[in-house]
C-alpha cells in the first residue's frame, strides 16, 4: 500500500488542499479520485495519469494530470521515502505547455521538505 500526504508549509498552510477545496465539485473529484488511484497503484500508475517532469532541476517531480472535459489541472508530487508520495502544489493549466513558475514553486516546496525531513 502507498502512502499520499499533503506538503504543509512551516506556518501550517497546505495549498493542494486549498488548490482542491477551489475547484468545482466534478473536478474536485476527479482529482480526489486520482489521488485515490495514486494511493492504491503507486509507482505503477502511468500516463495518462501521471508523467515525470523533464530537466535537471525536476528531476524526481511528477505530475498528476487530472482532465475533466476541457478543464486540466496539475498536482505535482514526489516521492521521497518508500510508499510515500508528498502533494506539493496544484494549479489549473490553461496553456499547452506546464508554466516553469509553476514548477519552480514544486521545486522549491520538494527542496523545503527534504531540509525540514530527511
Amino acid at each position: 500500500m502507498w502512502t499520499v500526504i499533503f506538503y504543509e508549509k512551516e506556518n501550517g498552510e497546505n495549498q493542494v488542499k486549498e488548490f482542491l477545496d477551489s475547484l468545482p465539485a466534478k473536478l474536485k473529484a476527479k482529482a480526489l479520485f486520482e489521488i485515490d488511484l495514486l494511493e492504491q497503484y503507486g509507482i505503477d500508475l502511468r500516463e495518462p495519469y501521471t508523467k515525470a517532469l523533464q530537466g535537471g532541476n525536476y528531476r524526481g517531480l511528477w505530475e498528476l494530470r487530472i482532465k475533466l472535459g476541457s478543464d486540466a489541472s496539475r498536482i505535482f508530487y514526489f516521492l521521497p521515502i518508500r510508499n510515500t508520495f508528498v502533494l506539493l502544489h496544484g494549479f489549473l493549466k490553461k496553456s499547452e505547455e506546464t508554466p516553469k513558475r509553476e514548477m519552480e514553486i514544486a521545486y522549491r516546496r520538494m527542496e523545503d521538505y527534504r531540509r525540514r525531513y530527511l
